[in-house]
């Protein structure tokens, strides 16, 4: 765990924050690095220490150091290192040749909104096996949220120095309940597990008497990753599953935060610096990467505290923790409960701003209505059938690895469906939502004026001083990470009505460039 915590605080929301996509996202372990773990290590298990389906068996694994299963389990755990390494450098390169920046530019409302549907609903069966441990403390704490946020929300208290973000002058009051509607309910349910005797440090989990206080963790000290074409193959459905769910987040904080879609060069910047993250806690020994977290954005939303600030804290604390071995351990006493109920109230907030987008599109459309259902209901179909489906089997493991992968990561599979149908399938930009730019929050004016929404983003999302003096010194190669020069024949922001077009087509979506080179620039 501070292993983790290391990599995450050292690379993740600090340096995010600062010099990528510059949004208050944190970055964590996700299920998009745990599903093509899990498909590694499972099909190297004899079949003497498996266990079938979702059973509660306790295995009796020999500890001695001549013992086969334990070798054979450390093993598997090094090349599951070795996948998230192979994930970083994909992912950074991916982010360094510009490819994600160019790929968000087309994604339009009806791929990210049923991206962010399937990633609400991809949860569900964690959080109700997260909140089946104790039913009770997981409503009240959702209870507890709820009011907090919502009906408390513009409750506030005077006597506090409070100054927003829009306004000049400062204010003597400050909304407490609405930034602290996830800290007070998680610190009451957290003391009343206490009490009842369920925030117990497990025993595997318990830090030895002689664990120090401060730990300094270095590459290869839990022995080096192992590289095989299995972890290879692993690697691969990690970076493109991972990848996909962070655009995703990237473009679900801007539409909650009420700000321009993130511009091409910060998604290829935040990218590259996930995938130094990855290979960082890969070399660490860690069996899982860095992506942003859903969660997080979940909880941005209810708290409302949109600064960078807040990231950079958490970067902080986050290596604190990962240096101390003893204040780390104090994350194992959160009761799965207050697990269970924060991920339930954030995850549907997920959920209804993926809703929320399909009206920027012309959700009556025969086109889209196929897009949306097909997208969403086989993104949910595929997983579920390979669970109950026999071992996927082509004849060569890796391929095996990288199928059974893909198949399962639910976003993944949205987005992909998502991106092939709306870029082949003929449609107006209007009936494809692309008239109203991305799902941001634009005005009827600034949709208009589309030249606002750009001088917004590029305030934005603009690299912080000195750093945008280096521009001119980048290789070309690089350029990606910059933001491109103002184009003069885009200040005119004229409004382009062209017919059906179709990006990934031939013959189509050339018949308005000027609305293309405007999507690109959003």
């Amino acid at each position: 765990m501070s292993l983790k915590q290391e990599s995450e605080g050292l690379i993740g929301p600090s340096s995010q924050g600062c010099y990528s996509y510059r949004l208050p996202l944190v970055q964590a372990p996700s299920l998009e690095f745990l599903v093509p773990a899990l498909v590694l290590t499972s099909q190297k298990l004899p079949l003497a220490i498996r266990t079938p389906g979702n059973s509660s068996l306790v295995l009796r694994l020999c500890g001695g150091p001549g013992c086969h299963g334990l070798a054979l389990r450390n093993t598997s755990l090094r090349e599951v290192s070795g996948a998230v390494v192979v994930s970083g450098v994909l992912q950074g390169t991916l982010g360094l040749l510009g490819s994600p920046g160019h790929l968000f530019s087309h994604c339009g409302p009806l791929v990210l909104a049923p991206s962010l549907v399937v990633a609400g609903f991809s949860a569900h069966r964690e959080v109700s096996l997260f909140c089946s441990t104790h039913w009770g403390l997981a409503l009240l704490l959702i209870l507890v949220m709820v009011i907090c946020s919502q009906h408390l929300g513009s409750c506030q208290l005077p006597r506090c120095p409070w100054r927003p973000a829009a306004a000049s002058s400062p204010h003597t009051h400050i909304p407490v309940f609405r930034l602290f509607s996830v800290l007070i309910p998680v610190a009451c349910v957290w003391i009343i597990s206490a009490l009842l005797g369920l925030s117990v440090i497990p025993p595997e989990l318990s830090a030895s008497p002689k664990a120090p206080w401060v730990w300094l963790p270095h590459p290869g000290e839990w022995d080096w990753p192992l590289l095989t074409p299995r972890a290879v193959a692993a690697g691969i459905s990690m970076a493109l599953a991972a990848s996909t769910s962070s655009l995703g987040c990237y473009a679900l904080c801007g539409r909650l935060l009420q700000l321009p879609s993130p511009p091409p060069h910060a998604c290829n910047r935040g990218l590259s610096l996930e995938g130094l993250g990855s290979v960082l806690a890969g070399l660490l020994g860690s069996p899982l990467g860095t992506a942003s977290s859903f969660p997080n954005v979940g909880t941005v939303s209810l708290i409302q505290a949109g600064s960078r600030r807040v990231a950079h804290l958490v970067g902080l604390l986050c290596v604190g923790l990962g240096l101390s071995p003893r204040l780390a351990q104090l994350l194992t006493t959160i009761p799965l409960p207050v697990l269970g109920g924060v991920l339930g109230v954030t995850q549907a907030v997920v959920l209804s701003t993926g809703f929320s987008s399909f009206h920027l599109a012309d959700i009556d459309s025969g086109r889209n209505v196929f897009i949306v259902g097909f997208s969403v209901f086989m993104a949910l179909l595929l997983p579920r059938w390979l669970q109950e489906a026999p071992v996927l089997s082509t004849g060569w493991s890796p391929l095996d690895v990288l199928l059974r992968s893909l198949l399962t990561e639910p976003i993944f599979l949205a987005g992909l469906l998502g991106f092939l149908l709306e870029n082949t399938i003929p449609g107006t930009r209007l009936e494809r939502g692309l008239g109203q730019g991305l799902p941001s929050p634009f005005s009827t004016q600034e949709a208009r004026v589309p030249q606002k929404s750009r001088e917004k983003a590029a305030k934005e999302y603009q690299l912080p001083f000195p750093t945008p003096n280096w521009s001119p010194c980048i290789p070309q190669p690089l350029r990606c990470l910059c933001p491109l020069p103002e184009d003069p024949r885009n200040e005119e922001g004229g409004a382009c009505e062209p017919g059906e077009t179709a990006d990934l087509l031939l013959g189509f979506g050339e018949q308005c460039p000027e609305s293309s080179r405007e999507l690109r620039s959003q």
